[in-house]
């Protein structure tokens, strides 16, 4: 992906795809690779691309930035539209949202801040009310049963290809049935598609935000949703919501917590602000953009595009808001509407108001209620949940086999035999001050703190802090953070800088060496790791690659080892993988070929979500104080 190039709508990269010949489609992919890197000149909102001495391809984005119509994409070459040309810089381009194209067609009810709300919200996770009613609903309709098929099909190939071989034409198939999908009203597997898609390209491109395991948690939740939407499923879980779509919320107060900033693999980088209400509702505000780490640093002090935008983004999330006539997404984003008028007013501290009641929850018990969803039966349930922050308050124990560890403090003191959990950055990029300020936070076992984060659903016993601030109550005695006054109580993590002034000395903090041990990690003790390489490798290499276990004799290994562990479903599906990827069928000539790729990709989905099951089972079980264990 070229980050100057504008979106592209998938519609619009799936036809000029299919318009090529057999020919040409075969030199497409490394058509692309020449592309990403080829120089953009920028002419206001065009964006031109020379393609060898006779050749341009010119991109017109309309109003929303995006490219969204055929017309908008034209190269000046003979074969023109039908050349590999105008595929190739389309390949090149990032993939719009389905929000973007909704707002071209004149949909009034859409407000689009940017082309990458997926980006924030996979990358951010936001938090936000669950106001998004799914349609009463009995079953799919024939177009959604049909759209449905047509994307397990696309996902399917892709599967049994592997990323090597899941080029731009197997993406373009995926594009086309993910327009499908989003005409027939699909929502949670469009949006499945196009980050797979995305997954793709920057596994193939080896970008340095790709992650596999993303990868194989995106496929499985659109294998997953297209087969139980193909089988007529009723749940309108499967059906999904158009995030983007806002509705009117009135009047409201909210009062900032923290900042977090955004760096996105895809080359958008920004900032969200989470506030809260007085109710206890939180609420996010967003502004992200094309831009990368430079743009996030940027927008840390970035006025708030919110009515009378006279307050910035470091002043919300020490302050507050006044808002008339706003308006709410799905994920519980604040629109900027015409009709939103916002005043700025006092915020509160940590220790008043909805905030206090934050920290009063035992940590075990919020983190219960966040793990409760089943990542698999409800993906974006899981998400919302998953992604909605906690605070608590801790004491730095000290560091373990390069681990920070922390304890829960329950009524002021830490209990000996209390739960142990990790502290890791929220985004390790070094630009942001995360790292850097866990390090000195480290540097001073004893210390106490109130902490705003989000927990790790996929690691044990994981907390990632985006805020910190004192313990409650402190006086010349206590142990904890001496923060400016400018401050107003609380750290961004990823924007200020903790220095050594701002911590009190080493030799007044209280011996933490009875708290230092190291805590258990079934998530990686366990021999799932050996199903868990299996469905990964079987992404990354394809049903070939899957199929090696059944043909050197590893097979047995592996399912004698996860049976003995007592893991006799995981031993079973294993076997039932490697043997479905191994099986073969013959033509009509008696000529090997690939068996048909519904029976492999079923085989692959039910090893993939009992895994995804198990883990977070094991996950949940970490946060488990010990006297419940």
């Amino acid at each position: 992906m070229n980050p100057e190039l504008p979106p592209v709508t998938p519609e619009v990269a799936a036809a000029a795809v299919e318009a090529l010949t057999s020919r040409l489609r075969k030199k497409l992919d490394a058509a692309i690779e020449t592309y990403v890197a080829a120089p953009v000149t920028v002419e206001g909102a065009v964006r031109r691309v020379r393609c060898g001495e006779d050749a341009e391809v010119v991109l017109t984005p309309g109003p929303s930035g995006a490219v969204t119509d055929a017309g908008e994409a034209v190269c000046s070459c003979l074969l023109a539209p039908r050349c590999l040309h105008l595929a190739a810089v389309l390949g090149a381009c990032p993939v719009a949202d389905s929000e973007t194209a909704v707002a071209q067609e004149g949909d009034t009810s859409a407000e689009v801040e940017s082309p990458a709300q997926d980006t924030v919200q996979a990358v951010v996770g936001v938090p936000g009310p669950d106001i998004a009613a799914h349609p009463p609903q009995t079953r799919p309709t024939d177009a959604q049963l049909t759209a449905a098929r047509s994307l397990w099909a696309a996902a399917a190939a892709v599967l049994a290809a592997g990323v090597p071989a899941a080029g731009a034409v197997a993406q373009a198939e995926v594009l086309r049935a993910s327009h499908t999908a989003r005409l027939a009203g699909l929502h949670r597997a469009e949006a499945a598609a196009l980050r797979v898609v995305r997954g793709l390209r920057g596994a193939r491109s080896r970008h340095d935000g790709h992650r596999l395991a993303d990868l194989v948690a995106d496929l499985r939740e659109l294998l997953l949703t297209t087969s139980l939407l193909a089988a007529a499923d009723p749940a309108p879980a499967l059906v999904g919501t158009a995030r983007r779509n806002y509705r009117p919320e009135g009047a409201l107060r909210v009062h900032g917590v923290c900042r977090e900033p955004v760096i996105s693999a895809t080359g958008y980088g920004g900032v969200v602000t989470h506030v809260i209400s007085d109710d206890g509702r939180w609420f996010t505000v967003a502004d992200v953009k094309p831009g990368g780490s430079a743009r996030a640093r940027g927008a840390a002090i970035a006025t708030v595009a919110l009515g009378s935008g006279s307050v910035d983004h470091a002043g919300l999330s020490r302050g507050g808001l006044l808002i008339s006539g706003a308006t709410l997404s799905s994920d519980g984003r604040l629109g900027a509407g015409k009709g939103v008028r916002a005043t700025p007013v006092a915020g509160r501290s940590w220790t008043s108001g909805a905030l206090a009641s934050l920290f009063a929850r035992p940590l075990a018990e919020a983190v219960a209620a966040r793990l409760g969803n089943a990542p698999v039966s409800d993906p974006e349930g899981a998400e919302r949940t998953a992604g909605e922050l906690i605070g608590c308050d801790l004491v730095i124990v000290g560091v373990v086999d390069q681990q920070l560890l922390a304890q829960e403090l329950t009524s002021g003191r830490a209990d000996p035999d209390g739960l142990l959990i990790r502290l890791l950055p929220a985004n390790g990029h070094p630009d942001l001050g995360h790292t850097a300020n866990l390090r000195r936070l480290a540097s001073r076992p004893g210390l106490r703190l109130r902490v705003v984060g989000r927990l790790d659903p996929d690691r044990a016993a994981t907390l990632r802090p985006l805020a910190v601030g004192p313990a409650p109550e402190p006086d010349e005695t206590t142990a904890t953070l001496r923060l400016p006054a400018e401050w107003q109580g609380h750290a961004d993590l990823g924007y200020d800088r903790i220095e050594g002034s701002h911590l009190p000395p080493a030799d007044a903090l209280p011996e933490t060496a009875g708290l230092l041990r190291i805590p258990s990690d079934p998530v990686t003790e366990a021999p799932l790791w050996r199903l868990r390489r299996l469905v990964e490798v079987a992404v990354s290499g394809g049903r070939r690659a899957a199929a090696e276990p059944a043909r050197d004799g590893d097979r047995a290994g592996a399912v004698v080892a996860l049976r003995r562990a007592g893991f006799r479903t995981a031993a079973d599906l294993s076997h039932a993988l490697a043997a479905e990827a191994d099986r073969r069928g013959r033509d009509v000539f008696g000529r090997t070929e690939e068996a048909d790729p519904d029976g492999y990709a079923r085989a692959w989905l039910a090893a993939a979500v009992y895994l995804a099951g198990t883990e977070r089972a094991l996950v949940r079980a970490t946060w488990e104080p010990l006297d419940a264990t």
